[in-house]
């Protein structure tokens, strides 16, 4: 999600979108949040301080609470930590999460067509919700798996109850659609059906249709001489009902909607901001599909297969062969949603769901309006900033800025960190691989490859090294969701000008994020280290809050030679790392031992303090820890961005617990750890989140953050984070969150607005110490 172009299943949706993680995920405005039933009704409006009399006094909408009701120790007064109650449901969390990233749709200070895109990114990640989530519960219900989950609910009880919530929030979107739709007119901007358009229109469109698009069509009828034809996933499609002039037998046809690459879904209207939809314009054209023939009906209908497909392996003798199957399976996999538009006659609603073998009742959504409102995105191609957020432009850091060595700047300098997308990801990590591949004292280039761009350098920069005789190694990762395809292609294309291209351990997924340079200096080989929260993707870059530390550290190169050893060979000897903290084998445990010192400290009298910022928490073991923290008096902060299992200000039990989501331009990505210890404080970022797949099914990778002024900056963010009133929502026990409310003027600039003016600051003031001439001792 949240701002997310392409898939991440950890919801790092879409964006998963999404899963991260995707995913992809601000104050209220004048227009308040509209709860999904009454139930769920707004708090009155919280007055600023008169101190801040200038800030405007803000409702505070909040996002669904858990149905369940808050936990209360028992009669002893304790807490029984194995009670499923006290841990939110991981699906229903993630959808509430959609609902803050919705409201920024509903916020009057979001830009107009800004609140387009966030619609759009919410219609995404339901599609890989559905795809990816919902496909993986209905696989459990037909095996006749009733495990419960972490919160104590079956598959089936769980697939009812985001029913109910997704009912709530397509209800919700409708409404926001509409209203911002209607805003949209007031500025020339319209979304029009076939019948709005006037006789010139009308006049282009047709022949637009005809030259374009109708070529590319094929009706298929459906009788008893011609079976129901295979829907493919997210297409989009009509259900057309006709007859002979006079005659009584009807028959029905499908018409997919060929949108595609070189087909938008919105067809723009010479010299006007308006759009007509492809399937609007294939509906009033019908005449030229069925010529002679009397149109009784035309109804719209999309549907979503599963995704969850690609199955882990331990035996499978060709990886790559075998993602390739799975990708052929997720092609027919069942069908999981049919959505309908509004209108549909009730015999055709069941027929469509008995012939793709869905419930008529539970697997059917009606909709109103547009079906797929993620192509609503096509409406961000408009020129027209006034209805955009300011153009955003990554600075160069300041270490980085110019030219010269960046082997010689790390090595002089120290760690650099760098803070996307306020800070350039060309300048910085494609820069690095461009000098890795041309300098000659360069010897090895090792990296991992979760995710790439199509537009991205990085493959190239690998390819011009391997050419140019550097030993190139590159542990590509084929099971990385959505993106199965397009790293099969990476690997070929790797393999095929002799680089060393592996798919890591059976197994388990590489979503570590590591690039590793052996360069010849002038005193012997010295490793220099790239370790980062996101993906090496120069577009997501852009879009995506994340971290990266560039480091000649001696004993992290040594981990992370060690760490590609193991992931080019699959080889489990036991690995002597001195720094990084690498998944499966030793993060959780590490998690676990760091939370249990902050709580024997604490218990000793000595100040306790945790803080995490991450995607997404959901492993049960670091949250009962995180609970026992609280219950000793240690301060836990934790900036989730979306899946929370903890329930934080339970007196006796998470009272020292606070729970904040940021919102906001960027899809926060970025995984932080800081731990207290005693003074002796600890920091650390890299992949993981905390979560069982991460811990458990996947090579992640955590780096320490050492030299200070580094600390100081990673202090700064969570600071800046913690006391963010303008894109932060604060979790409440019952689950639900409520968007902080400004307290003062400086309230109303977000964080990531903050990071953003910080970054500019910090190189247009190193330019100028650079320009400004040294004084004279006369002077």
């Amino acid at each position: 999600m949240i701002n997310k172009p392409s898939h991440d299943a950890e919801t790092e949706a879409a964006f998963e979108a999404p899963a991260g993680p995707a995913e992809p995920e601000s104050e209220a405005s004048g227009g308040s949040f509209i709860a999904p039933d009454a139930a769920r009704a707004e708090p009155a409006a919280e007055a600023v301080p008169d101190s801040a009399s200038a800030v405007e006094p803000r409702i505070r909408p909040t996002t669904p609470p858990d149905p369940r009701p808050i936990p209360v120790p028992g009669p002893d007064g304790e807490f029984d930590l194995k009670d499923p109650n006290l841990y939110l449901n991981r699906e229903l969390t993630w959808l509430g999460f959609n609902y803050r990233v919705l409201h920024e749709a509903q916020d009057e200070r979001t830009p107009l067509l800004e609140r387009v895109k966030f619609i759009a990114i919410v219609s995404s990640n339901m599609d890989e919700f559905f795809l990816k989530r919902i496909g993986g519960l209905k696989e459990l219900v037909a095996a006749n798996i009733f495990e419960l989950s972490v919160d104590g609910r079956s598959p089936a009880e769980q697939i009812e109850l985001c029913y109910e919530e997704i009912r709530r929030l397509q209800r919700l979107k409708r409404e926001t659609m509409g209203a911002v739709i209607e805003e949209l007119k007031d500025h020339g901007v319209r979304l029009l059906t076939w019948s709005e358009l006037g006789p010139d229109d009308l006049t282009y469109v047709r022949d637009y249709y005809l030259r374009n698009i109708y070529p590319l069509v094929t009706p298929q009828a459906t009788d008893s001489a011609h079976p129901f034809p295979f829907i493919s996933n997210l297409s989009l499609n009509l259900l057309v009902t006709l007859r002979y002039p006079g005659d009584q037998e009807v028959s029905l046809a499908r018409v997919k909607v060929p949108v595609g690459p070189g087909i938008p879904r919105l067809l723009r209207i010479p010299g006007r901001d308006a759009f007509v939809t492809l399937e609007s314009i294939m509906a009033g054209n019908l005449d030229l599909l069925f010529p002679e023939m009397e149109v009784l009906s035309c109804e719209l209908f999309r549907v979503t297969r599963n995704a969850d497909t690609v199955k882990n392996t331990d035996s499978a003798e060709d990886l790559l062969a075998h993602i390739e199957s799975g990708l052929r399976q997720r092609r027919l996999a069942p069908v999981v949603r049919l959505e309908v538009a509004s209108g549909m006659s009730p015999y055709h609603r069941e027929m469509l769901a008995a012939e793709l073998g869905l419930d008529a009742e539970q697997d059917v959504f009606e909709e109103e309006g547009m079906l797929g409102l993620a192509d609503v995105m096509e409406f961000m191609g408009l020129e027209r900033p006034e209805l955009k957020d300011p153009p955003h432009h990554p600075v160069d850091h300041p270490l980085m800025h110019g030219q010269g060595s960046l082997f010689q700047t790390i090595r002089d300098s120290g760690p650099i960190l760098i803070h996307h997308p306020y800070e350039s990801y060309e300048s910085s990590v494609e820069r690095l691989l461009k000098e890795a591949s041309e300098d000659p004292q360069v010897r090895a280039i090792k990296m991992t490859l979760y995710r790439t761009s199509a537009e991205s350098k990085t493959v190239d920069y690998l390819i011009q090294a391997a050419r140019n005789g550097k030993q190139v190694a590159v542990v590509v990762e084929l099971k990385a969701s959505f993106e199965e395809a397009q790293n099969i292609r990476w690997a070929n294309r790797l393999g095929e000008v002799g680089i060393h291209a592996t798919y890591g351990v059976m197994g388990l997924k590489t979503h570590c994020k590591a690039l590793l340079v052996i360069r010849e200096d002038s005193d012997g080989l010295r490793r220099y280290s790239h370790v980062g929260t996101g993906n090496y993707h120069s577009e997501t870059a852009r879009l995506y809050v994340d971290l990266g530390m560039f480091t000649c550290d001696e004993e992290i190169g040594q981990d992370l030679t060690e760490l590609f050893n193991y992931l080019t060979t699959g080889y489990k000897p036991k690995r002597n790392y001195k720094k990084i903290l690498p998944a499966p084998k030793i993060l959780r445990r590490a998690f676990l031992e760091k939370i249990n010192r902050e709580i024997e400290l604490a218990q000793q009298g000595e100040r306790g303090h945790i803080q995490m910022k991450i995607n997404a928490l959901e492993d049960r073991r670091v949250t009962t820890a995180l609970y026992r923290a609280s219950q000793a008096g240690v301060k836990v902060d934790l900036i989730v961005r979306d899946t929370c299992r903890l329930r934080p200000g339970i007196p006796g039990l998470s009272d020292n617990i606070r729970v904040l989501s940021t919102v906001g331009r960027f899809l926060e990505h970025s995984r932080l750890y800081y731990f207290r210890a005693g003074g002796e404080e600890e920091y650390y970022l890299g992949s993981a989140d905390a979560m069982y797949r991460s811990l458990s099914k996947r090579v992640e990778l955590l780096a320490p953050v050492e030299a200070p002024p580094l600390r100081a900056y990673l202090r700064h963010i969570f600071g800046r984070m913690l006391d963010d009133h303008r894109g932060a929502w604060e979790m409440r026990p019952d689950g639900s969150y409520a968007q902080r409310v400004p307290q003062k003027k400086s309230h109303k600039t977000s964080a990531q607005e903050a990071f953003a003016k910080r970054a500019q600051g910090r190189l247009k003031e190193a330019t100028r110490l650079k320009r400004r001439k040294p004084r004279t001792a006369s002077g």
